[in-house]
């Protein structure tokens, strides 16, 4: 899953996310998705096909009008097409800033959202980690360290709370996705893998 108003910088990384797609289990299933204007737009559904679910990331738009306002009712929307009797190990790989401004960016509540909370639940639900890149967006955490540090925070708290990890470099900086993609592969390789 990526958030489609990340900054241009993601775009660099979108070769290596190809290659981290090819490089997993045979028989893994892949799905691609964007967060975008308040919902999940899906470019490739659920399939075997690795090398299709590859050619399937694009370029996110980094425009404040792909702004979702809140990464994790997307998430929510991912969960929705797992399904629930799956025995492979289950995750995604979310993209994002990790901050909830749907309710307006509130220093007391970001970080602990209804949305970030029923989040984690659904992947609990469905036994889904999350593995979440911090990228900054083209808005508010591109601008305010205090909101990416609440962002950065929220991700964290999604990746501890589903069994997964959570990507980060410093307070505002972009994380490089090719090193951490080789430990996940690992991880991953363990069994087989069903990947969002």
């Amino acid at each position: 899953l990526i958030q489609d108003d990340v900054t241009s910088q993601v775009s660099n990384e979108i070769a290596d996310t190809r290659n981290f797609i090819r490089s997993l289990p045979s028989g893994s299933k892949v799905m691609v998705g964007y967060i975008t204007a308040g919902s999940l737009q899906v470019s490739q559904p659920f399939t075997t096909d690795l090398d299709r679910a590859a050619k399937s990331l694009r370029i996110p738009r980094s425009s404040t009008a792909a702004a979702p306002y809140n990464p994790f009712v997307g998430v929510v929307e991912a969960l929705r097409k797992f399904e629930n009797d799956s025995n492979g190990r289950n995750a995604i790989l979310l993209i994002s800033d990790g901050l909830d401004t749907s309710h307006g960016f509130d220093a007391s509540s970001a970080g602990n959202t209804f949305d970030l909370h029923r989040a984690i639940k659904r992947a609990n639900d469905r036994n889904v980690a999350v593995y979440a890149f911090y990228a900054p967006t083209v808005g508010l955490t591109s601008r305010s360290l205090l909101a990416a540090s609440y962002g950065q925070s929220s991700l964290n708290r999604l990746a501890n709370d589903t069994g997964g990890k959570a990507f980060f470099q410093g307070s505002t900086g972009f994380v490089s996705f090719d090193s951490h993609f080789r430990g996940l592969v690992r991880t991953l390789n363990e069994r087989s893998a069903r990947i969002s």
